[in-house]
């Protein structure tokens, strides 16, 4: 029997009309970061919020209340604290282990009633809804978005096109208030030019500041005027990727939807700036051995090992009082690993061979480069023992750290001082991996 469109169903239910009818969705979180801080605070739902940068910099997400109030995505938080004062604006710190929770259960909402999906950052994935009817498409966006809402508490706005550059542009005018709805679709050529001719040339997928400042200078103001360059023109003055967008533009799919998770990555780096400067060397070695740890945990879930690890330290570039600093070392491996333990002995090594007294440092970091698959593992007669050992550890701390939090198992080394850290004052210390931050309901 024939399911109906009724009830969302996953795409596997939907058959497939024309293969050539190619509909790309881009599923954007609106506000994503100021969205999950307001999960665990309706008081807040209506109030101006905004969420800072690492060491409580820049504003990195705002409200569409703080919009209003003329507060700009990127700006100092020192800049705006006036405005901040007088509107009683809602200021957090950045809780990534939070936005990551939540990002993670939006998209399994997406892969459960598509499939076809490619994650494109932590608030946006573009799916393929090339397998839902023409006339159903509105229906099946509609409902996406209540099931989203209900079951992550997190509005989405969805745009959707023939390719992933105008379902870009779709997605910004769904997210415009003036539009009324928190969906849009680019359907014919004639709508498609209607939006183009208002789009302006710096806020299409892949045109960045300075490629945008050529365009303008050679009379290209808008998408639309993109659209009609010349071939010759925009493969002479950009490059591949700027004529893939023009013919996006022009309709035609030149990006393909990746849904099998990309290339494995070549180098994982993990770094911070302190929160107030460094000095002393067993500092510096819990912030290394922290990112190191890290680092370690993320080339396992991507089921990776290293071959090469590079630490390094430095102090600010821009503290006029003080000449720059900045010093690392790379050490090759033996043999590519992914143990945690391992690794640390390895880049406290390589500090204390690198530290030197007297600067103010103010970034650490680690890198792992030459990545590659545990299944392209090399061993000898010794190794194989004690790798055996060491993988049942590691999953171990694995398994326990997803349960009860990140650190709950970790190396001496780490410290307790957390000094370091960067500067968190607004921070709604949320943790969605503890019971105490479960909702309670109290029955009169």
């Amino acid at each position: 029997m024939k399911p109906k469109f009724g009830v969302l169903l996953p795409m596997s239910y939907i058959k497939l009309k024309n293969k050539s009818n190619k509909k790309i969705a881009l599923v954007d979180c609106n506000s994503f970061y100021v969205s999950c801080e307001r999960l665990f605070n309706p008081k807040i739902n209506f109030l101006p919020v905004v969420v800072l940068s690492n060491n409580d910099g820049c504003v990195i997400s705002r409200s569409s209340e703080a919009k209003k109030i003329g507060i700009k995505m990127g700006e100092p938080y020192f800049k705006v604290k006036s405005l901040v004062k007088e509107y009683n604006v809602q200021v957090y710190s950045s809780n990534y282990a939070l936005y990551g929770d939540i990002s993670r259960r939006v998209m399994s909402v997406l892969k459960r009633f598509c499939p076809l999906i490619e994650i494109y950052s932590i608030d946006e994935a573009f799916l393929d809804l090339s397998l839902v009817k023409d006339d159903e498409v509105i229906d099946f966006i509609s409902q996406l978005r209540k099931i989203i809402l209900k079951w992550t508490g997190i509005p989405v706005s969805i745009g959707v096109a023939k390719t992933k550059t105008l379902a870009k542009v779709a997605n910004h005018l769904a997210k415009k208030e003036k539009v009324g709805i928190k969906s849009f679709i680019l359907e014919n050529d004639d709508s498609i030019d209607i939006v183009l001719k208002q789009f302006p040339i710096e806020d299409i997928w892949g045109v960045g500041r300075k490629i945008s400042k050529l365009y303008k200078n050679n009379n290209i103001h808008t998408a639309y005027d993109l659209k009609n360059a010349s071939n010759s023109w925009i493969k002479k003055n950009t490059n591949v990727l700027g004529l893939k967008t023009v013919m996006e533009l022009r309709d035609i799919s030149c990006i393909e939807l990746d849904s099998t998770g990309g290339a494995p990555r070549k180098n994982c780096c993990v770094s911070r700036s302190f929160g107030k400067k460094v000095t002393d060397f067993n500092t510096l070695k819990e912030s290394i051995v922290s990112h190191c740890l890290n680092a370690a945990e993320k080339i396992r879930f991507d089921q990776q090992i290293v071959k090469s690890v590079t630490i390094f330290i430095r102090n600010s570039p821009f503290d006029q009082n003080e000449k720059f600093f900045s010093r690392s070392k790379k050490i090759d491996l033996p043999l590519a690993t992914d143990d945690s333990i391992l690794l640390t002995k390895v880049c406290v090594n390589a500090l204390e061979e690198i530290f030197i007294q007297g600067p103010r440092y103010q970034k650490a970091g680690v890198i792992f480069s030459g990545l590659k698959s545990k299944l392209d593992r090399e061993d000898n007669f010794f190794s194989y023992e004690q790798k055996e050992k060491s993988q049942n550890l590691m999953k171990a701390i694995d398994k326990t750290n997803y349960r009860f939090g990140r650190n709950m198992v970790t190396v001496a080394d780490t410290g307790f001082s957390n000094n370091w850290r960067m500067r968190r004052g607004h921070s709604s210390k949320i943790d969605t991996s503890s019971y105490e931050f479960l909702p309670t309901v109290n029955v009169c």
